[in-house]
């Protein structure tokens, strides 16, 4: 029954929020299973295919009569337009409600004039890399990490399992670009830190605006936005760069200790 309620409850708080800016979407059968059975989850919905059969749908079907979750048809084109993967949704997927995902402005709205920490993606096209630094920058303590929808992998199950299932409590905000990010914060009065080797400013001595945006460029172009200064992280014996998970959780650590 407690389950039950959470559900119910976590859906109404959130009714004003687009529905892209309250749940994760889980597609296929074992990961759908595994989130409703997940006690720390709370599943808005399941939408199955018309078409899905099987023992493992009946599964389905069991768990989410068991917690009270939402069942609802669609055709099985309509499931794959859900996943946004058409070969491995397997004929359902799920919405789970990711409590601290937030839109870029109403996150603005919220800090106010409070010391605010955030992670910027820039072109971060690797699941694996947006996995990990959504573990670190909650692990960390930092307030947000801004997944522009244009260049950001959608967070599904890769994403998902590199960051060992944290993405669902972590401090998500979306946002349409990268530019657009940074032109909003900008004028809210953050200072916008990129992180480059060419910089001569070591990060571990720059002093850091108390309300600052930590540029992550992408894996293939690096940083594309405009940033008011840049940091370096020193490296030694002829290393060049740092994987951007890496750089990610030595800014994370070294922002949040001071």
């Amino acid at each position: 029954m407690g389950r039950q309620a959470t559900r119910r409850y976590g859906r109404r708080v959130d009714s004003k929020k687009s529905p892209r800016d309250k749940w994760i979407t889980v597609y296929g059968r074992k990961p759908v299973l595994e989130a409703l059975h997940d006690p720390k989850l709370s599943v808005a919905k399941v939408v199955l295919a018309d078409n899905a059969t099987g023992g493992s749908m009946q599964e389905i079907l069991r768990a989410a009569e068991k917690y009270g979750t939402p069942v609802e048809r669609a055709t099985a084109s309509r499931v794959k337009w859900l996943a946004g993967n058409g070969k491995h949704d397997q004929g359902v997927v799920a919405d789970v409600n990711a409590p601290r995902m937030t839109p870029l402005e109403e996150f603005v709205r919220a800090r106010g004039k409070r010391p605010t920490n955030v992670f910027l993606l820039d072109g971060v096209t690797n699941p694996g890399n947006v996995g990990m630094i959504l573990r670190t920058a909650t692990g960390a303590g930092f307030d947000g990490v801004i997944l522009p929808r244009a260049g950001t992998p959608h967070v599904g199950p890769l994403v998902i399992k590199a960051s060992a299932g944290v993405a669902f409590q972590a401090p998500i905000v979306n946002t349409s670009s990268a530019k657009a990010a940074v032109d909003l914060l900008r004028t809210a009065g953050y200072h916008v830190y990129g992180l480059s080797a060419r910089s001569r400013d070591s990060l571990f001595k720059a002093e850091l605006a108390p309300r600052a945006v930590y540029v992550l460029g992408g894996e293939t172009n690096g940083i594309t936005v405009s940033t008011d200064s840049d940091l370096q992280i020193p490296l030694h014996a002829g290393v060049e760069s740092l994987n951007v998970a890496v750089a990610a959780a030595i800014v994370a650590f070294e922002v949040t200790n001071r």
